[in-house]
């Protein structure tokens, strides 16, 4: 190494996360979100109204539809649903069934981030300064110990929490990203292991949706290997060709390139969401660059710096897209670990008090719309919250109520413990963003989930539509999104028809969109009969038309 380490670290703090704290803190993130909801507009309810035709044969393994609308290329993540379906849905609701497997692979993204971290943090270039008397931290303990801050760095990432608990592509694209970082990570200490690892990762990527960035990941992943000193690494490049050359060949089995003109956004509007998105990862990643510039080109900041740059440059391509720059996470966060062995005491204590403030804020205002909800008090909010969710049924469970206190009362000892005389473990400045992100996801998932379920699901929309249209009817539709469409098969039961053709003339019903405003005659269609006009309880603008053939074109 020609520059020495800025990593200061003794032994006493490398102490490990507690194996039974960090399991609560991966349950409870994972677990709130996956029962108890409705799949949610637009692009979860789209996803899994792929996977839901796949599921009951009205669309071919090759070619999922929706409504008789053709999917894109992403057919690995609607393959899983559809197969969890299957195997689960007559034991299951569908939703529930589909959701199983992506809370699976977000476990897995998870822990492949830990072990990307420990592997990256065993290389020489990446340990701390000995010391001139010894007690420096030993080289595995300090691989564990920053490894734990990586994953709590992952988990207290605004931009993971909703994507992360959705059942769509990107999640499966995740996956593929993180078991990249790993098969790098790994390729100087575990042969065998890394080379399973990227024949997998890269042909997933392919298989979901997402080959261009997989290709970018393979020519950062061989320049990085290229380079390395370790002799496994260097040879891992030609691992590395390979799976991209069978991830080329999937994706255009798969018809999964899809070319697209790249539209550049405004510079301005990519720092903003990267700004909250990857926050704080980004903030701590940025630290570690600084701090580590002299060994840019070493393996545990080239491996992750040159991964999260490819996703980062596919989210400019992509118009500035969130769930492209959610790719860059899992390399953010390793990372930012590396950055806190150099943080200095009063970082250290700003991010713990502005977490502390930020989190206690956040359930305390969550707690006080639960009590308006349930008792009316404060009355203002109640009203508040009547007028922005008219129609809002209401819904009380005493399990919700008891996991969210107890989710409450694990805070207030984790600040008691945080603020105590703990100073020690290089992980103790992201214990707090973690958890309490981990505690505001879950008083949502618990207190307010009957309320996000109404605002986010098209379930009272169908309903209301329901009043009007047989369950066993056919409908015919234009216009309408297709987060809409999967919902009209999926919670009505219908036969929908998006495409014109012969099978629409066969349709009694017919569903399009509709302005708030439009006078009735505005909206007439030949040959068939406006009998009604529904929308979401708390949208302001859409509504959809529901049409009757009439007599006379249904006579002939």
């Amino acid at each position: 190494m020609s520059t020495p380490t800025p990593a200061l670290v003794a032994q006493r703090a490398v102490q490990r996360l507690p194996r039974g704290a960090l399991l609560l803190f991966c349950a409870a993130y994972v677990l709130p979100g996956l029962l108890g909801r409705d799949p949610w507009r637009n692009a979860d309810i789209t996803a899994f109204g792929y996977m839901f035709g796949l599921a009951r044969g009205t669309a071919e393994p090759l070619l999922p539809t929706i409504a008789g609308l053709p999917g894109d290329g992403a057919l690995l993540p609607y393959w899983l649903g559809a197969l969890a379906i299957k195997l689960l849905g007559s034991l299951l609701d569908p939703a529930l069934a589909a959701r199983l497997p992506f809370a699976l692979l977000l476990v897995g993204v998870l822990v492949f981030t830990w072990y990307s971290t420990y592997h990256l943090a065993r290389t020489e270039a990446a340990q701390p300064v000995p010391f001139a008397f010894g007690g420096e931290a030993q080289p595995l303990d300090y691989a564990r110990a920053v490894a734990d801050g990586a994953l709590l760095a992952l988990m207290a990432t605004l931009g993971l929490l909703q994507l992360g608990h959705e059942t769509t592509p990107e999640l499966v694209q995740l996956f593929g990203t993180t078991l990249f970082v790993y098969a790098l990570a790994a390729s100087p200490w575990r042969a065998w292991p890394s080379r399973i690892a990227v024949l997998v990762a890269l042909p997933v990527l392919s298989a979901s949706g997402a080959p261009t960035i997989g290709v970018g990941f393979a020519l950062a992943g061989v320049l990085v290997s290229l380079r390395s000193s370790y002799p496994l690494a260097r040879r891992f490049a030609a691992w590395i060709a390979m799976a991209a050359i069978v991830a080329a060949l999937a994706a255009t089995a798969l018809g999964a390139w899809g070319w697209r003109v790249w539209t550049l956004p405004r510079i301005g509007s990519v720092l903003q969401l990267l700004g909250w998105f990857a926050w704080p990862a980004w903030a701590l990643a940025a630290w570690t660059l600084w701090r580590w510039r002299g060994h840019v080109r070493h393996r545990h900041i080239a491996v992750p710096l040159t991964l999260a740059a490819v996703a980062f440059i596919a989210c400019v391509g992509m118009g500035g897209s969130d769930r492209a720059l959610m790719l860059a996470l899992p390399a953010l966060a390793v990372l930012a670990s590396f950055a806190l062995p150099t943080l200095q005491r009063s970082v250290s204590a700003a991010i713990d008090w502005f977490s502390v403030a930020f989190f206690s804020v956040g359930a305390i205002a969550i707690w006080v719309v639960y009590s308006a909800l349930q008792w009316g008090v404060p009355a203002k909010t109640a009203a508040n919250v009547a007028r922005l969710v008219p129609g809002y049924p209401g819904g009380f469970s005493s399990v919700a109520l008891a996991c969210a206190l107890g989710a409450t009362l694990a805070w207030l000892l984790l600040v008691r413990w945080r603020t105590g005389r703990h100073r020690h473990p290089l992980w103790k400045s992201l214990v707090l963003p973690a958890g309490g992100l981990a505690l505001c996801w879950l008083l949502l998932m618990t207190l307010l989930l009957p309320l996000l379920d109404y605002v986010r699901s098209y379930r009272p929309l169908v309903e209301r539509i329901a009043q009007h249209v047989p369950r066993d009817a056919c409908v015919a539709a234009t216009g309408l999104p297709l987060a809409l469409l999967a919902a009209l098969e999926y919670h009505g039961g219908w036969r929908v028809e998006a495409q014109p053709g012969a099978s629409v003339a066969g349709c009694e019903f017919l569903l399009a969109p509709a302005r708030m405003g439009t006078s009735a005659s505005a909206l007439e269609r030949p040959g068939w009969r406006l009998i009604a006009r529904e929308r979401r309880p708390t949208e302001r603008d859409e509504q959809t038309a529901v049409y009757r053939r009439s007599a006379d074109r249904a006579a002939r």
